[in-house]
């Protein structure tokens, strides 16, 4: 029987709704660091792999691969320490701080894996294990680009991502997962059926985007990251570190695709590159919004799961082309809309 127009819907508003998280992610990275990020599904693939491969009682790649970028940074710091000329002391501190959140995490995942702990346990030592790439992964591949043409940071995120989906294959292999669901509850209304683990994903995504508007309009922090993102000069005027915005940003990311993984990993099977055309859905998203506004983003993200579900419905061979081409009219129309001149 063939799924009512409902059905479809919700699905696609199911859908919608984790593609509106890495929107945001999408928004907030190009507004604070004019970096088009390329690599955000990856944070949602070692979500769910992370996720699935601790349910089995294994050590995730997840760990090693936290270890190695962590070791990279520390060695990064040493580096810059000695040509600034710092004291040994200053750059033993800086190296600690660099490795004291992935070691501590890594060896509580290596200690915690064996024992099979509940799924929401599991959930949350993915989410700590995840979170840190955004840091690292800024530290290494973009501060010291952080001046550089938006074409130059495009260049970067293209290369980082052939990167990460590389060394994804090395640390998870090429087994997909399909994770449990959290919660295993239907409820049926008419002809309409809404499964629990819809409910946490519409739950979740909605906390987290409030969150975030409370982060950005009601904390310090977060009116600095608006600074930065306005005026990038005038933040650093103001006393505002543009190297500490870009570090928030992308652990602020990685958080949100990590999460994202975890709300998508019951509903598909995810391989070590699945997270690229999940999470190039959710840049389509921020298209639509001009990569600026947050609330067009969630707009736009809606819009692309009700295409994408109907697509599939209709013309299930086609419906990556039908999500992707449709980007095309949007760029047209803001081209036409807002031309800008070059970039200075």
């Amino acid at each position: 029987m063939s799924p009512s127009p409902a059905s479809t819907a919700l699905d696609g508003l199911t859908s919608g709704a984790v593609y509106a998280l890495l929107a945001l992610a999408t928004v907030l990275l190009f507004a604070v660091t004019r970096v088009i990020f390329i690599p955000q599904g990856e944070f949602v693939a070692f979500g769910a792999l992370t996720l699935a491969l601790l349910q089995t009682g294994k050590v995730p790649g997840t760990v090693w691969f936290l270890l190695v970028l962590a070791g990279a940074a520390a060695i990064s710091d040493i580096v810059n320490g000695f040509r600034r000329g710092q004291p040994p002391a200053r750059i033993g501190m800086q190296v600690v701080r660099t490795l004291a959140v992935p070691v501590l995490v890594s060896l509580v995942a290596i200690w915690a894996a064996p024992k099979g702990f509940p799924l929401v346990v599991q959930a949350l030592l993915t989410l700590a294990l995840v979170t840190p790439f955004g840091n690292l992964i800024y530290r290494l591949a973009y501060e010291s680009l952080a001046d550089a043409s938006v074409l130059v940071l495009l260049i970067v995120s293209v290369g980082v991502h052939f990167a990460l989906v590389g060394l994804g294959l090395f640390f998870f292999g090429a087994e997909g997962f399909r994770n449990p669901s959290f919660w295993d509850a239907r409820f049926s209304t008419g002809g309409l059926t809404l499964s629990g683990q819809a409910i946490i994903i519409f739950g979740a995504s909605l906390a987290l985007i409030v969150l975030l508007y409370l982060f950005f309009e009601r904390t310090l922090t977060g009116k600095a990251l608006r600074a930065t993102a306005v005026n990038r000069v005038g933040a650093r005027l103001m006393g505002i570190s543009s190297n500490g915005a870009g570090r928030l940003a992308f652990t602020m990311a990685a958080f949100i695709g990590a999460l994202s993984g975890l709300l998508i990993g019951p509903t598909t099977t995810i391989f070590y590159d699945s997270g690229f055309i999940i999470g190039l859905k959710g840049f389509v998203a921020a298209v639509f919004a001009g990569l600026a506004s947050y609330p067009l983003a969630l707009v736009g993200a809606l819009a692309v799961g009700l295409l994408e579900s109907f697509s599939s419905f209709w013309a299930s061979s086609f419906k990556e082309v039908i999500v992707f081409s449709s980007i095309l009219p949007v760029l047209l129309w803001r081209s036409l809309r807002d031309p800008h001149g070059e970039e200075h």
